[in-house]
């Protein structure tokens, strides 16, 4: 028997003041990365190359670019290493995220956020997650500092 997942997509739009090229390195930096979000990153922003961000201790995503097109979309695979409690339900490679950034009219940057789950179940989870870390872009990308992130002392 087959089983049939349904698939859904965490969308979000937020604003950020600063240029899409500013927001653009934010997203491809391993060390700009790493302000907003994770402990290490691993980027080769090219078609085909790696994304791995060790985000917090034990959840390390990975995948890989499929699109480059700056600075203005960014689409590349998602997933999640296996951890200490077995096979995740988001393996690396199996979702998709694409970033565009639009110039907006005050000068900043509108940024639109898709990440397309196959893993219905996992949706609010990950909407979670993203809300949390866009809006830490959100203040590094516009020069701000972020902070120590409450989530690497397991404050989820």
């Amino acid at each position: 028997m087959e089983s049939v997942t349904e698939a859904t997509t965490v969308q979000r739009e937020i604003a950020i003041d600063a240029s899409p090229e500013t927001v653009w390195e934010f997203l491809v930096d391993p060390l700009k990365m790493t302000r907003w979000m994770g402990l290490e990153a691993t980027l080769d922003a090219q078609p085909g190359g790696v994304y791995l961000v060790k985000v917090i201790d034990g959840h390390t995503a990975r995948g890989e670019f499929v699109e480059v097109e700056p600075p203005h979309r960014l689409v590349f695979t998602f997933g999640w290493d296996p951890g200490e409690d077995g096979p995740s339900a988001v393996p690396p490679g199996s979702s998709t995220i694409e970033i565009e950034l639009a110039p907006a009219p005050d000068s900043g940057t509108l940024v639109r956020f898709s990440h397309n789950l196959s893993a219905v179940e996992m949706a609010t989870q990950h909407a979670q997650g993203w809300d949390h870390y866009l809006t830490r872009l959100q203040i590094a990308a516009a020069g701000g500092e972020a902070g120590v992130d409450p989530w690497l002392s397991g404050e989820m």
